[in-house]
């Protein structure tokens, strides 16, 4: 391996698809880079991708001590390797070789906990430690992504030139990266991210399976539809792929790629992670929460094949009813509904951050975050920009949904959304994503709600107490013995 003339500015260690194109992204961007694997022949293989890319300067290593020391000092070290012990080992093979002042960040999906302590575990060493996002997939890591840094602000200092030049570039508001905050706030920040993701992902396969079951729209014009969808309000990575996908031949036979793909979704956790954490913060995220529990059942191919067949038997088809719809209409409300079930995902996962924020103290801005998903990430869209504004207009916003511009334009749609919904449940085509939307909304703009009963409840079989509309204070009542003297 050829050594570099001097020490190089940074360090990368784990050269899976993410680490080797991270890796050439920052050589390319003018900063010479070392790169180290366990296993040689990626470092081999990512040595000569540097050669063909353009004789970028990077510089492959087999063995970990000669790695750490080609680096200039303060040493920083970007690891990219499976999250759990797989980090915990790299950290063990690496710090080994490092000295006090050195810093070392983990650009995995790490569990933000992890982080943390294995921050204080480095402070004890002399060694900065920080956790950060890195959303874009392999396009991103290669020619921009999102970066979410959280940890310690010194060790963000020292590589802060390099992330603003690696991030993804948003002409209207800069490169797609900031310091989130402390501890393992970069980490919690992604993981909601991808919680959002999975969201997005959910109410988008629902728009499909609406307008291709009821609708009975072709790929082509499924193709169509998204890419015209992707020059509004929708405009997004998501969207755009949607649309790609939709035009893909299949290259082993006959017809289209998409409906050669098994239904069946996989997923790597951080998905239930959020759902998870939404839980214990006491935070609703059902949008979330329902895109989790379809891709449970997604998972379930053998079993639906199987009820399909017993159901089949009492008259249920694939869909319900073929019903006659304006092919028109259906496009415009799908579009609608789409959007309002959007904001209603974004406003949950928002507000998990928050919930995450205040309990942690980590004075997250959520302003910010928008910002640098605007480019780069998987979530990436043009809508960012609204909730970006959104947030500066108020930064205490209690919910995106009572914001002026978002709370006028759920208004203008949720007829559509409502016709969508409606239209799914008596086809029945399941659109968990889009009714848990529409329900989150349709509780949170409700002054009333039938939670009294449920405490009532509560206090008869539990002595839990309740509140009063009309008095303050707590009451018990006892519930069973007027009910036993009404009945006698």
């Amino acid at each position: 391996m050829a050594a570099p003339p001097k020490p190089t500015r940074i360090g990368l260690a784990g050269l899976a698809v993410m680490g080797q194109n991270l890796a050439l992204n920052i050589a390319e961007k003018g900063f010479p880079i070392s790169v180290y694997n366990r296993s040689t022949s990626k470092v081999d293989e990512t040595v000569v991708r540097a050669k063909k890319e353009g004789d970028l300067p990077l510089y492959g290593f087999h063995d970990p001590e000669s790695f750490v020391k080609s680096i200039q000092k303060p040493r920083v070290i970007i690891m990219l390797v499976k999250a759990g012990s797989p980090v915990d080992q790299t950290i063990k093979t690496l710090s080994v070789y490092m000295e006090k002042g050195d810093c070392i960040i983990d650009g995995g999906n790490e569990w933000y906990e992890n982080t943390e302590r294995r921050e204080k575990a480095m402070a004890e060493l002399g060694l900065l430690y920080l956790g950060m996002g890195v959303s874009g997939g392999e396009e991103g890591a290669r020619n921009g992504p999102s970066l979410m840094p959280g940890g310690s602000f010194e060790a963000f200092k020292f590589i802060e030139d390099i992330l603003l030049k690696v991030a993804a570039q948003v002409p209207d508001s800069g490169p797609c990266v900031t310091y989130i905050g402390k501890g393992g706030s970069g980490n919690f920040v992604k993981m909601v991210h991808n919680g959002i993701e999975y969201g997005d992902m959910q109410l988008i396969a629902e728009a499909y399976d609406v307008l291709k079951s009821v609708g009975k729209l072709s790929n082509d014009e499924l193709h169509s539809v998204f890419t015209e969808w992707n020059k509004g309000e929708l405009l997004s990575f998501l969207v755009e792929i949607t649309a790609d996908i939709f035009g893909i031949k299949d290259d082993k036979g006959e017809g289209y790629l998409v409906d050669k793909v098994l239904d069946k979704t996989g997923m790597k956790g951080t998905g239930k992670w959020t759902v998870q954490q939404a839980a214990d913060l006491s935070v609703a995220a059902p949008t979330i929460a329902s895109s989790l529990d379809a891709r449970f059942l997604s998972g379930l191919k053998d079993e639906r094949v199987e009820a399909a067949k017993v159901f089949k038997t009492g008259g249920f088809g694939d869909i319900l009813t073929d019903q006659v719809v304006d092919k028109k209409q259906l496009i415009d409300d799908v579009r609608k509904a789409l959007y309002a079930s959007k904001i209603c995902s974004y406003a949950q996962g928002m507000n998990l951050i928050r919930a995450k924020s205040i309990e942690k103290g980590w004075d997250l801005k959520l302003g910010e975050l928008a910002r640098i998903w605007k480019g780069g990430c998987i979530i990436r869209a043009v809508f960012l920009d609204r909730i970006k504004k959104a947030y500066d207009r108020n930064p205490d916003l209690a919910n995106l949904l009572v914001d002026p511009e978002f709370a006028k334009e759920i208004i203008e749609r949720q007829s559509a959304w409502r016709r969508v919904v409606s239209l799914a449940i008596n086809s029945g085509i399941s659109t968990p994503g889009m009714s848990s939307s529409l329900a989150y909304f349709d509780t949170y703009r409700r002054g009333r709600l039938p939670a009294n009963l449920v405490q009532a409840q509560r206090d008869y079989f539990g002595a839990h107490t309740y509140e009063r509309v009309d008095v303050e204070g707590s009451f018990h009542t006892e519930w069973f013995k007027i009910a036993r003297q009404l009945k006698n």
